[in-house]
């Protein structure tokens, strides 16, 4: 029999996927029901955050927070902490490695907090929320703009 050989290059292994928190509010129920112009607005915000383990090993937290609103009354508050483990291995470039942590890393983990959310949401007694997929590559991009205008912004006031 041949022998295996251990994979060449840089590897990431996902270790664990879990919610780690989740929470649900519907203020005006039961009354909100009643609406018969039902067309609320939802707004969508995410937020990741990355927790070394140890020197290959990271927990990536994807936060995603939906909110319903009928003109100023707030119909659901949802809250989903979708949470990893991932290792990974032979990242030299440490550029490299923060990309794949708030890209790679949250794009995995995204669909299953899709689900929490949508599963809360029809628990809540509303219509089935259907999120649209996050291209978290642009979001990063657009986080790096972000710190190099104010690294900039600094930069001419302290001179």
């Amino acid at each position: 029999m041949a022998e295996q050989q251990a994979p060449q290059g840089p590897q990431i292994s996902l270790q664990k996927i879990y919610l780690k928190d989740a929470s649900f509010e519907s203020p005006k129920a039961p009354m909100i029901f009643q609406d018969a112009d039902w067309k609320p607005e939802v707004n969508l915000q995410v937020n990741t955050e990355t927790t070394p383990l140890d020197d290959t090993t990271f927990e990536v937290n994807l936060t995603l927070t939906a909110s319903a609103m009928l003109g100023e009354e707030t119909v659901y508050l949802v809250e989903i902490k979708q949470a990893g483990v991932f290792t990974l291995q032979g990242f030299e470039d440490k550029k490299q490695l923060q990309q794949i942590l708030a890209t790679f890393c949250p794009s995995n983990l995204f669909p299953y907090a899709r689900e929490a959310i949508s599963g809360l949401v029809e628990k809540g007694g509303f219509p089935q929320l259907l999120l649209q997929p996050i291209n978290f590559d642009a979001l990063y991009q657009q986080h790096l703009q972000k710190l190099e205008q104010t690294q900039q912004a600094d930069t001419q006031t302290a001179h």
